[in-house]
């Protein structure tokens, strides 16, 4: 007959929290539950509270701290294209709050789609008119596509938004331009001021 081999009992954890020193007052307590950071005192537990406010206001200032140095380490770094590109998408986000209400240059629909600002002479063409307010227009994705800017139907509706004569202008020989970084961001932070402005003109 087999022995059945004896289980060797293990000791139960006590379910008593193991005494703690207060962070506050420094005196030492049996806390009600694990979780519990200081003694049963009000001023204790007001204490810490506000030291973890603190520590906690510390922690985000710090991180603010190293965000800016990040922003301005990579503006350091950043190319006149970089540059460029920053005063493209501030003069598109412009262009597009500024026609908001009117319907796509090319096509004249409005729609739930997403909208472009679209150059009629294009950047490639006529790098001068990159930044011309009268040369960059909201244009449906569709048109500004897969239609190439549908340009013939876009000259009409220029015709109609801004005169034969501006649309000529636009149409004739320009000077090269050469922008500077310095150029392009007060440019970048022209457009980003009137987005605003047109912002709070739509909230008033």
């Amino acid at each position: 007959m087999k022995r059945t081999p004896l289980l060797r009992k293990t000791p139960l954890k006590s379910a008593v929290p193991r005494r703690k020193r207060c962070p506050e007052c420094r005196v030492m307590y049996a806390p009600a539950r694990e979780s519990q950071a200081v003694c049963g005192e009000i001023a204790c537990a007001i204490a810490h509270a506000q030291s973890e406010k603190g520590k906690e206001a510390a922690r985000k200032s710090l991180a603010q701290v190293e965000r800016r140095e990040i922003k301005v380490r990579k503006e350091k770094l950043k190319s006149r294209a970089d540059h460029a590109r920053d005063t493209q998408q501030a003069f598109n986000k412009w262009v597009r709050l500024r026609d908001v209400d009117l319907p796509c240059v090319s096509c004249g629909r409005h729609h739930e789609g997403q909208y472009h600002a679209g150059h009629y002479r294009t950047v490639a063409a006529s790098p001068e008119l990159r930044f011309e307010p009268l040369n960059v227009h909201k244009q449906c994705a569709p048109c500004n596509n897969h239609k190439s800017g549908d340009i013939v139907n876009y000259r009409i509706e220029l015709v109609k938004r801004i005169g034969a004569e501006a649309v000529e202008w636009l149409e004739g020989p320009h000077e090269a331009k050469k922008y500077t970084i310095e150029q392009l961001k007060a440019m970048t932070a022209e457009y980003r001021a009137k987005t605003r402005e047109l912002k709070k003109g739509e909230a008033a």
